[in-house]
């Protein structure tokens, strides 16, 4: 595997990610929407930054395809989400790749009528996206790699790793 963050540079990352949106905040109460599960743990390093009231919310995003159809039908599991009506919510996502969760999952939040709406991510794929948003907070500009660790996986492995790897052809052939 080839390091592309270290666990310095991603604690650094989350520092200046929390000191933007205390000063985008203030004290204002912020409801934090998780989108499992590659953003578990920056979400357990961030909130711990955090000073605001806070609640935080996950929620299970996926695309479900079929031999038959080509294109995938979105999915999310939404059942733990606190009431958004006239509140102040940040979605936080780990990687924004082609941006299609993060489009999909912003447009069903913004049907629970929250006060705002914004997004976090820790990386950004450079030039891969295929939607017209950006997230609001972007830690991260990366290489068109496939990366793991800091929550993000392959085949349910490598999540543990404090740093981001990207994977290189022989640590897919070991498999």
């Amino acid at each position: 595997m080839k390091q592309i963050l270290s666990a310095d540079q991603i604690r650094e990352g989350v520092r200046e990610l929390a000191e933007k949106l205390s000063v985008a905040y203030g004290q204002r109460p912020v409801t934090i929407v998780a989108i499992l599960t590659g953003s578990l743990v920056l979400l357990a390093d961030l909130i711990r930054q955090l000073e605001m009231p806070l609640r935080v919310a996950l929620i299970q995003a996926s695309r479900y395809r079929t031999p038959d159809e080509p294109r995938a039908d979105f999915v999310t599991t939404q059942a733990s989400l606190p009431n958004l009506k006239d509140r102040d919510v940040l979605v936080i996502d780990d990687i924004f790749d082609t941006g299609h969760t993060l489009v999909e999952v912003l447009a069903q939040l913004l049907m629970h009528e929250p006060a705002s709406l914004r997004s976090a991510v820790l990386m950004r794929k450079s030039d891969r996206s295929e939607v017209p948003i950006q997230p609001d907070y972007v830690m991260f500009e990366i290489p068109d790699e496939f990366v793991v660790g800091y929550g993000l996986d392959y085949e349910d492995r490598f999540r543990n790793l404090p740093y981001v790897a990207a994977l290189e052809p022989e640590d897919l052939a070991s498999e």
